[in-house]
Parts: C-alpha cells; sequence; structure tokens
C-alpha cells in the first residue's frame, strides 16, 4: 500500500521511475512501433484496479467494457473480425500498470489499450503506449493526460477532466462572496480537482478560506473535521474519490457539518453513495458525466441502460462504469470506420468521430484529443423522494457538450 500512496501521491515522477525498474530506461521513449502478426481477432488491453479502494468503479468499468464488446460482436464484429477484451489488474500502482500494459503489448499483442482509474496510474499506462505507437484511450478524470508533457497523437481521453467537472460544479454551487473551504486527498486527483475549483471561484467571485489535505486511504478524519469547522465556510468541498468520498462524508456529517455549511464534491459517485446510505449524502451536490436517469430524455441512454439491465441482474450502470461503455464504443466505432485496427487509420477516425452511444452526442477535439461531451450536476436525494432503490440523484442541471468549457489549446501547450 506504502507504494501504491507513493505512486499516487508522485505523479509523474513515479511513473517514470517505474519505467526505470522496468528496465526501459531512456531508451523507452524512442522504442519503433510494435509489429503484430495478423490474426482474425482484434484484441483491447484493458487495465483497471480490480483490487484496492476504488475496485467497485473499475468493476463497474469492466461490466460496461464486457457490454461494448458483446454488442460489436454480436453484430458481426469490427471490419469482420471478433473484438476480445484482455482485463488485467493494475492495483492501483504506477508500477504495476506500466508493467501489465508492456504484457498487453508484448505479449498479447493487443492492437489499443483502454482503461486505468487514477489520476497518475493513467499516465504511467500511457508513457507505456505513446512510446510503442499503440493507441490509448483513458477513461479517468486528469488534466495532465491533455498537457503537452504527457499528450501524444496516440492519446485519447475519454474521461471528463477536473477542469471541467469543477467548472460546472462550482456554477451551480458557488455564489459571489462564498466562503469555500477544502478537504482533498494528498495525490493528483485532490490537487487537480483542488486546482480546478479554485479557478472557477476565482472567476465566480467566491472566497477560500482554507484548505486541508488528507492521505490516500485514510480511515479516520476526525482531526480534520474541527480545523474545517473553525474555517467557518459556506461550503465544504471534498475532493477526493472511491471509499475516501464515502469515508469523509460520513465523518462530516457526524461532526455536524451539514448543520453548517453546504457539502460540494467534484465527481458524486454512484457506489459510496450507495455504500452509506442516503441519510448521509442528503443534499450533497456534485458532478458527473453519466447517470442512469437520462433514460428519460436521451435515446441513447435508454438503449445503454437497457441492455446493461439485460446482462447484469436488473442493474443500472453506474457514472464510472459508463466510461468503460463510452470509451471501448466510441474506439470499436473508429475501427469499423478504419475497415480495421490500424492504428494511423484508427487515429484519424477518431479524431473526426461524433458518436452518440450512451449520453448524447460527443466528439474529440483535435489538438488535444480530450472527449467533447455534457457535465452533469447532480444532488443525492433524500430517502422520501427516492421512488425506488437506484433513484439516487435529482439531475440538477446538464452542460451541454462544448469546446467552449475546456482550457484553450495554447494554455495546455498544443497547437490549435
Amino acid at each position: 500500500m506504502t507504494e501504491t500512496i507513493r505512486s499516487l501521491a508522485a505523479g509523474t515522477i513515479s511513473r517514470r521511475a517505474a519505467m526505470l525498474g522496468l528496465g526501459a530506461g531512456a531508451g523507452l521513449l524512442a522504442m519503433p512501433r510494435i509489429g503484430r502478426a495478423q490474426d482474425d481477432t482484434i484484441r483491447i488491453g484493458f487495465p483497471t484496479p480490480l483490487t484496492g479502494p476504488f475496485s467497485a468503479e473499475a468493476k463497474d468499468q469492466v461490466r460496461s467494457a464486457e457490454l461494448a464488446v458483446k454488442l460489436v460482436n454480436d453484430k458481426g464484429g469490427v471490419a469482420g473480425r471478433k473484438v476480445e477484451l484482455l482485463v488485467r489488474d493494475d492495483k492501483l500502482n504506477a508500477g504495476e500498470a506500466a508493467t501489465r500494459t508492456l504484457e498487453l503489448i508484448e505479449k498479447d499483442k493487443v492492437h489499443a489499450v483502454v482503461g486505468a482509474l487514477s489520476s497518475a496510474v493513467q499516465l504511467a499506462v500511457n508513457e507505456v503506449t505513446r512510446a510503442r505507437g499503440v493507441l490509448y484511450v483513458s477513461i479517468s478524470q486528469s488534466d495532465t493526460i491533455n498537457e503537452a508533457t504527457d499528450f501524444s497523437r496516440f492519446t485519447f481521453h475519454e474521461a471528463l477532466n477536473p477542469h471541467m467537472t469543477t467548472a460546472a460544479v462550482a456554477q451551480h454551487s458557488f455564489t459571489k462572496g462564498a466562503k469555500v473551504a477544502y478537504l482533498a486527498a494528498d495525490y493528483a486527483y485532490g490537487h487537480e480537482m483542488l486546482r480546478g475549483f479554485k479557478r472557477a471561484q476565482d472567476a465566480i467571485g467566491a472566497e477560500s478560506v482554507g484548505e486541508i489535505l488528507h492521505p490516500f486511504g485514510a480511515a479516520d478524519y476526525s482531526t480534520f473535521m474541527p480545523r474545517l469547522l473553525s474555517l467557518r465556510p459556506d461550503i465544504l468541498c471534498i475532493c477526493n474519490f472511491g471509499r475516501d468520498q464515502a469515508n469523509a462524508i460520513k465523518q462530516a456529517v457526524d461532526f455536524g457539518v451539514k448543520d453548517q455549511m453546504r457539502i460540494v464534491v467534484p465527481v458524486l459517485l454512484h457506489n459510496q453513495r450507495l455504500a452509506i446510505g442516503p441519510d448521509a449524502f442528503e443534499g450533497v451536490v456534485g458532478g458527473a458525466n453519466y447517470y442512469w436517469g437520462l433514460e428519460q430524455s436521451i435515446p441513447s441512454a435508454k438503449a445503454f441502460n437497457d441492455a446493461f439491465r439485460a446482462a447484469n441482474d436488473g442493474a443500472v450502470p453506474t457514472d464510472y462504469g459508463a466510461y468503460g461503455f463510452t470509451g471501448i464504443s466510441a474506439l470499436l466505432l473508429a475501427m469499423q470506420a478504419a475497415g480495421g485496427p490500424e492504428t494511423d487509420k484508427v487515429v484519424a477516425a477518431l479524431e473526426g468521430l461524433k458518436y452518440d452511444v450512451a449520453k448524447g452526442p460527443q466528439s474529440y477535439r483535435k489538438c488535444d484529443h480530450q472527449s467533447v461531451q455534457s457535465v452533469l450536476v447532480l444532488e443525492s436525494k433524500k430517502q422520501a423522494d427516492m421512488a425506488n432503490d437506484a433513484d439516487l440523484f435529482t439531475v440538477l442541471k446538464a452542460e451541454p457538450a462544448s469546446e467552449d468549457v475546456l482550457r484553450s489549446c495554447a494554455e495546455l501547450g498544443l497547437p490549435a
């Protein structure tokens, strides 16, 4: 666990150290693209943290990715070729993710990689894939992966990014003059969400009254709560993920925080809301890429939900789970348009792709390959307002897909 925490906290340094530990060294970045023998199967690598504190979200991503593959195979595959999903446990560790990705490329001869569920871990996967000229579709939030230091022509980012997410949430939750305190996980995800909220806060005219960083995987937040209460904010932004979100919100409620301030999170997680029930989460506001309730107004969401229910005993897909479906589906649509998995043709097809597979229109911006898509702002319902066990959230706002909400290409260090 110590190595995992260091990898998550250190970001770029740890993943590059992981490369060196694998014996890749400086020569890795100069490696030629991998040649593959022709066969009938298109292989997609899927590293994700099946074990660890993000395992619930990771397993949902696998279920949704498997569904996307099944639906395509049921229709005859891609250009007449069946598709195979090769899932590997990256254990939420940058070095492990790099190792598994190298194996997928060199041993399993995958044609592309999709996955990873952490800012630092996805950057480690991206470093391996771009060095080998293998297409990678990331399905976890990150601002860094779109920036010039980490971006490559083989890199596509299907997930929302912290800039998009925090801007949408802040626009609905912050007001001019509001006092905001922050509790953020001390690794890349927490830092990027904190940066995004503070940028949005400044534009709105809200005021930061303090920020506290907590270690990844913290079980006890009791030492932080008196300090946060003493800041007397109007809003408490809790910027963490997975079990950390559930633990932090539950303990904040136990300390009476909700009696004195509103709780806001960058990403309101379906699984964590289920884990601790409606009472602790009641009234908490946050962002999301997907909510199954979109089926009431978006036909592709209804089709996705129905297929997922049929394959998973009536269960509905979750927010982060949906990334597995949209990421794989977009890739396979591009491969179909390209007539197969040849990398250069698929890259060109993805850059021009307009797709609607689960949540309305999406496309990839050409300069940084960020998926342009809607951003949802949700509020957790109280028990009395829930129609059924899956009726968790109210959609307060759905920001439509627009490049206007992204950082400019010039700010990312990329040509327009």
